[in-house]
């Protein structure tokens, strides 16, 4: 009897199957902006054409997707100063570009990122014009302390893990973004690079800090631990709202690549007129040590 109700339960099932077909529309293409200042360093502006979904991306569509010749300047306070568009050559005769301080211009050293000053982005590309703001918050919120572990239940002896010991400031609303470098590698971002203090404000707690990855070529069963030996450089960014909300919805729809049972989500960036991306302001602490 129990054969033929899961017989007929398996026929019902079946039969409330029903295909979805996604029309998906070709749409134009959108300005995407991925622009950074810090403190004590000079803002960077990379801007791209977004790709249709059923593009076929290689080397040579990566290189004509920058935006070139767009007028685009930094506003902080009453000075306001036109960056300027500097080529990086890629090797197969492919060329990437960005726009930074113009440093012919004297105002250019007053653009440095500072902590505690608002920036205003305007871009002028192909006719349409697009704006955002950002800070560099004060750096409030740094490590007590940082060392590395043994990474435990590992034959090998030599892996490590990254701890850190931090007191959050009081007060809702303190938002960090973090990235190391092993070596001469770049920094990279964490797996969740973005944090908010929504439930440990005002505490003090032991966490570990997992090894920055490049999304490009994410990291494998032991990689993404240390080596005894490495220099490893903590890089941990106090943030604002619209910078973290950037990149934790970012990541998030990132991770949910793939899978079936992810819900929907959108990146939310701080860029007007319809671009895609964010102009970020970092105010950011670094830590050099030797895995021991």
């Amino acid at each position: 009897m129990k054969k033929w109700l899961y017989i007929v339960a398996a026929f019902f099932l079946l039969s409330c199957e029903k295909n979805i077909n996604f029309n998906l529309k070709n749409v134009e293409d959108v300005l995407v902006v991925d622009a950074q200042i810090e403190n004590g360093e000079a803002p960077i502006v990379v801007l791209s054409k977004s790709f249709d979904f059923f593009s076929k991306i290689d080397p040579q569509v990566l290189a004509n997707s920058f935006v070139r010749n767009a007028d685009v300047t930094i506003t902080t306070g009453n000075v306001t100063h036109k960056l300027k568009e500097y080529p990086i050559p890629l090797g197969g005769g492919f060329t990437a570009y960005f726009y930074s301080l113009d440093y012919t211009n004297p105002s250019s050293n007053l653009i440095i990122g500072q902590f505690g000053k608002n920036y205003a982005l305007t871009i002028v590309a192909e006719n349409k014009t697009y704006r955002s703001t950002t800070t560099i918050p004060f750096l409030t919120k740094f490590p007590d302390s940082v060392w590395f572990k043994t990474a435990p239940q590992n034959p090998d002896t030599t892996l490590r893990m990254l701890f850190v010991k931090t007191t959050d400031p009081p007060g809702l609303g303190n938002y960090i973004r973090y990235f190391t470098r092993r070596n001469s590698e770049p920094f990279l971002p964490g797996p969740n690079s973005v944090f908010d203090d929504a439930f440990i404000d005002g505490t003090t707690y032991n966490i570990q800090v997992e090894q920055g990855i490049d999304r490009n070529n994410p990291a494998v069963r032991d990689d993404n631990f240390f080596k005894k030996g490495d220099t490893v450089t903590l890089k941990l960014c106090n943030i604002d709202k619209p910078t973290y909300t950037f990149w934790n919805t970012w990541e998030f729809a990132q991770q949910s690549i793939g899978n079936p049972f992810s819900q929907p989500n959108k990146v939310i960036g701080n860029i007007s007129n319809g671009a895609l991306g964010a102009f970020c302001g970092y105010a950011a602490w670094y830590k050099t040590l030797i895995a021991q």
